[in-house]
């Protein structure tokens, strides 16, 4: 019985060598004459192929969303939890990561209705440069940065409407997000 089952494992360890080689003629039958790689400027995107083989533009991750209108304006992407900070002619001149809080306002533009500059956050934390935009399921909805610099950790069973930012994105956000100013939230 033991004279079977290595000739059984041998036949089968034959057989993988076998699809294997085919594989590997296969794969260098069809490989590109030059496979060298050619230098890249650091941080430079690198174009992805189409199905048809034409190279396509790479989405830079921290562009302005295309889908955030146009003008000066403030760009809150939720799924992204990032937010712009866009010029007249459309740049932005400052992106930069958030900590959402457990309501989301719905994606459209909505102004900038009242800021503080220094209050008690729902969470009790201080919290300075409120800029306030919206509200959402009864929360007042608005960006803010702790001033002991923390990240919070909400409480889901909490409706809070925080949005927190370090305290120099929380710094820029006031200089530039006026009462009346443009704030777009996009999925």
């Amino acid at each position: 019985m033991a004279r079977s089952s290595s000739g059984f494992v041998a036949g089968l360890t034959a057989a993988a060598v076998v699809v294997v080689g085919v594989l590997a003629y296969q794969a260098s039958a069809n490989a590109p004459a030059d496979l060298s790689v050619k230098p890249r400027t650091p941080g430079a995107a690198v174009p992805s192929t189409s199905p048809s083989g034409v190279p396509q533009p790479v989405k830079d991750p921290l562009a302005v969303p295309v889908d955030s209108g146009s003008g000066e304006r403030v760009v809150y992407a939720l799924a992204d939890r990032r937010v712009w900070i866009v010029d007249g002619k459309g740049k932005a001149t400052r992106t930069f990561t958030v900590w959402p809080s457990t309501v989301d306002p719905l994606p459209g533009a909505y102004r900038v209705t009242s800021r503080s500059g220094s209050v008690r956050g729902s969470d009790g934390v201080q919290i300075e440069h409120v800029v306030r935009f919206t509200t959402a399921e009864d929360v007042t909805v608005g960006f803010s940065a702790a001033v002991d610099g923390s990240t919070p950790s909400p409480d889901p069973a909490r409706k809070t409407g925080g949005i927190r930012m370090k305290r120099a994105d929380g710094d820029a956000m006031w200089l530039f997000a006026v009462i009346g100013a443009k704030v777009v939230v996009v999925a």
